[in-house]
């Protein structure tokens, strides 16, 4: 399984993936699942992928490819970021269809999903998600977050804490904070973490990390956070009944008496 998230702000964009792609008694699969793309003070691109992963290393295979090649359509020649997720969802489609026939005879699917972020030179930054089918969506000033792969878990920090208007700093933590929470909760998730802060209007990647299980900085966050949210659950408001002990209770108490046995004469 897979787990990545995005998020969109006034300051930039944040990036940021497990490398888990298989998990079970004696199977454990690392791959990178975030790719870049720059040409650097002009256009740059993140892509986060999530799915079969012979489709999703097809895909950039392809990318790559028409970028050096000096392809008609290609990373480097579309001049929206639309365009950029359009360009990606057509290659996905095509990729899949490849396939589609031998892998259901086998029972798997060739589906792949993505989310494309960058800025091109002039345009703002964004982010799309790009399904299998080949069509995307964006965020919004409500939801300025996309995820793709194992989401549930992660999905509350995030609708909790990220707006707009959000520093890169927290909103950075708040995104390591919700793959942390997906990782506790589904071991088809797990590191190494990858984290990408782009800075709006830079056109260069200045920001990475990668953090394996025993980085310090993972484990004082992970610590920080846990000590954390005990305590916020501690200092929630108490019941009535906890603070009333030995009071009388209030409204009608109906119990039930027990029969007594009457004893026939002989």
């Amino acid at each position: 399984m897979t787990y990545c998230v995005a998020i969109a702000l006034d300051e930039g964009l944040i990036f940021a993936s497990d490398s888990r792609t298989n998990a079970g008694a004696d199977q454990v699969s690392t791959y990178s699942k975030m790719h870049t793309f720059d040409v650097e003070g002009e256009r740059v691109f993140v892509l986060l992928a999530a799915g079969n992963l012979a489709t999703t290393q097809a895909v950039l295979n392809q990318m790559r490819r028409d970028m050096e090649d000096g392809a008609e359509e290609s990373l480097y020649t579309v001049t929206h970021m639309a365009e950029a997720a359009a360009y990606v969802g057509r290659l996905n489609r095509q990729e899949q269809e490849k396939h589609t026939d031998a892998l259901s005879k086998a029972g798997f699917t060739p589906d792949a999903t993505f989310i494309l972020g960058g800025q091109i030179e002039g345009e703002p930054p964004e982010i799309f998600m790009v399904y299998p089918q080949g069509n995307f969506i964006t965020t919004s000033s409500h939801t300025p977050f996309l995820q793709i792969g194992e989401s549930k878990y992660g999905k509350p920090i995030l609708d909790r804490i990220i707006e707009p208007s959000t520093p890169l700093g927290d909103a950075t933590r708040c995104a390591l904070v919700s793959i942390d929470s997906t990782m506790r909760s589904n071991v088809t998730v797990g590191p190494p973490i990858e984290v990408l802060i782009y800075e709006k209007d830079k056109l260069a990647f200045d920001h990475y990390l990668c953090l394996e299980t025993d980085d310090d900085y993972l484990l004082t966050l992970k610590r920080a956070w846990d000590e954390n949210i005990k305590k916020a659950f501690r200092e929630l408001p108490r019941f009535d009944w906890e603070a009333a002990q030995g009071r009388k209770r209030r409204g009608t108490q109906v119990s039930a008496k027990k029969k007594k046995t009457v004893k026939k004469k002989k």
